[in-house]
């Protein structure tokens, strides 16, 4: 089978979603890059564009179903961290959406794939699709599966990612940044597990799974701080 037809599928299993209309799915999936010649292509701009609204709108929905004791600021601030670009590009990459995405070779050799700003879009522009052709229902489920940890910790409140507090914690006693190892992923490919080791030279490594891959990174994250510096 080819690659990016295993990926698309892959991608779709992971999403909950599989696309009746093929065409639009490929557009979502298609950056600008590929129709930069003589050849035109349908691209994903527009619907990153109608996205980028519909991500807003089930985002603060999300928010205001699960808090409806939270204030407008409080709200905001959790949305922005949902909504924001790079955000939108880690959710990308747990659903492995970077190896079903149609990029000019060019681009591709420049590292387009892992580029937060295309893979950012490509989720908007999914989004987007999957709203035209199945309703804001549908847009709205598959937000709470792909950015459940995310909304998880949003509703918790936690102030700093682990990831990052993990990071300025090494930094802070001249320790190597921390790294990130897979361990192990297993389950059917649309609720995986996965396993991720972290480590910073010098110290054990601790090991945590979740049901992406950002998830588990954080896990463990948090799992190696509490053991160095213990809650009081």
């Amino acid at each position: 089978m080819d690659r990016r037809i295993a990926a698309i599928a892959d991608l779709e299993g992971r999403l909950g979603y599989s696309f009746r209309d093929r065409a639009l799915l490929e557009r979502a999936l298609t950056h600008a890059s590929v129709g930069s010649g003589s050849r035109k292509v349908a691209n994903n701009e527009q619907l990153e564009f109608l996205g980028d609204r519909v991500l807003g709108l089930v985002a603060a929905e999300a928010l205001i179903k699960r808090r409806p004791d939270w204030r407008e600021g409080d709200l905001t601030r959790r949305h922005a961290a949902l909504t924001a670009g790079r955000v939108c590009a880690e959710v990308a990459r747990d659903l492995g959406l970077q190896q079903a995405l149609r990029l000019h070779g060019s681009t591709t050799k420049q590292g387009g794939r892992e580029n937060d700003r295309i893979l950012g879009d490509a989720m908007e522009a999914l989004i987007a699709a999957i709203y035209l052709e199945s309703g804001l229902a549908a847009a709205q489920t598959v937000f709470d599966l792909a950015w459940d940890d995310l909304l998880s910790a949003a509703l918790l409140d936690e102030d700093k990612d682990p990831k990052t507090a993990l990071q300025e914690w090494a930094m802070a006693r001249r320790l190597a940044l921390p790294t990130y190892r897979e361990i192990s992923r297993s389950g059917p490919a649309h609720a995986p597990d996965f396993v991720v080791e972290v480590s910073v030279e010098g110290l054990a490594p601790e090991i945590a799974g979740a049901r992406s891959m950002r998830a588990a990174e954080k896990a463990a994250a948090r799992a190696l701080l509490a053991r160095e510096e213990p809650p009081e």
